[in-house]
């Protein structure tokens, strides 16, 4: 699937343009059938990019907000994605939204993804929105180069849903949704900043495996087109 390359000068121009791009997509699902979806992605990139979205005049109590991954860590953790979301996003006007973590208390990581996939199925799927990351050796979301599910992952016949990763580099175990679940959204972003992310992005649309660098996955076989937002 074509993807297209909007460039900014700042971050701070990115954040407001991509904050106005979400706006409008789910104020239209909203205006279509009564809800809208958005899968984030954590990391400290989409900080300002959060903090301008949760100011946009939209419906917010009827936006449901997950976490496109995450780490197998209580919400309270400063490594947690969730709590990303809930000082960055979950304020001013988005506080209304409704937010479904895909960390679950839980034995073992497996379970807290079942239990996950379980909570997931209500937001139903495909989303309005997802936005990606992308990481120094091209991983997204929690693919990883070398993770100990990534063909299962990046298999799109793997059913809708949250899978666990483990791999080198990643720290905590992870959930994640699978490709199936994040590729067809109505709109797909991958959100970048810096120069050097800018040579992975296209280091990344070359020739080469998508096991040695996932994001290719989503640049390849997206079935929706990918709007790549960078700035240095």
């Amino acid at each position: 699937m074509a993807s297209t390359l909007h460039s900014f000068a700042s971050p701070a121009d990115l954040a407001g343009s991509l904050a106005d791009k979400v706006a409008d997509t789910l104020s239209a699902a909203i205006s279509a059938r009564g809800t809208a979806s958005v899968a984030v992605s954590g990391g400290s990139t989409p900080k300002a990019f959060f903090q301008v979205l949760s100011t946009r005049d939209i419906a917010w109590d009827k936006v449901t907000i997950t976490l496109v991954d995450e780490r197998f860590v209580p919400a309270d953790s400063a490594r947690s994605n969730h709590m990303l979301v809930d000082a960055n996003l979950l304020q001013n006007k988005a506080k209304s939204a409704r937010f479904v973590p895909l960390y679950q208390p839980a034995a073992s990581v497996e379970e807290a993804a079942r239990l996950a996939t379980e909570k997931s199925a209500e937001i139903g799927i495909p989303f309005d929105v997802v936005i990606l990351g992308m990481g120094g050796d091209g991983h997204t979301a929690s693919f990883f180069p070398g993770g100990s599910n990534l063909a299962t992952a990046l298999d799109a016949s793997t059913p809708r849903g949250i899978i666990t990763m483990e791999a080198e580099g990643a720290g905590e175990p992870r959930l994640t949704f699978t490709f199936s679940s994040l590729q067809d959204a109505a709109l797909l972003v991958l959100h970048i900043e810096g120069e050097g992310k800018k040579d992975v992005l296209a280091k990344a649309e070359g020739s080469g495996d998508e096991a040695d660098m996932p994001i290719r996955a989503i640049l390849r076989r997206a079935t929706s087109p990918v709007e790549i937002y960078w700035a240095p």
